[in-house]
């Protein structure tokens, strides 16, 4: 099994992907790590559901990062459920021998999303005017 957790930015559609075999909280933590040293000079608000993985205190966050939680059972105002839904129609007939077969599958799919189609599934029109009355 593995996770491949990510972030992306609805105005631009430009995304950071990370591959776990599981998450929890030291998984969920060195992802952050990892996008925080990705991008040093950038404040990242990330929206989270309130999987056990996700809880992380203040101290155990990068500077740079801020946790938005969504509702409870709310996936649907969850972008990156629209990323998924979208990488699980590429899936949806394709049998696989093994979970290395799907793996790769899926890294290829990550690799082919532009910039273009990931911010138009997750470039909602309540995000994007969030987001210009933020000034981000």
């Amino acid at each position: 099994m593995f996770l491949a957790l990510r972030s992306r930015i609805p105005s631009t559609g430009r995304s950071f992907f990370w591959e776990f075999s599981h998450l929890d909280k030291v998984c969920f933590q060195a992802y952050l790590q990892q996008l925080s040293l990705q991008y040093p000079d950038e404040l990242h608000i990330i929206q989270v559901d309130n999987a056990p993985g996700h809880l992380l205190s203040t101290s155990e966050l990068p500077d740079n990062i801020i946790l938005l939680f969504q509702p409870p059972h709310c996936p649907e105002v969850n972008p990156t459920e629209r990323v998924w839904e979208y990488i699980k129609e590429f899936l949806a007939w394709l049998v696989f021998s093994n979970l290395d077969e799907l793996r790769v599958k899926v890294q290829e799919i990550l690799a082919s999303l532009t910039n273009h189609v990931i911010g138009f599934l997750t470039g909602w029109s309540w995000i994007l005017h969030s987001l210009s009355l933020a000034h981000l």
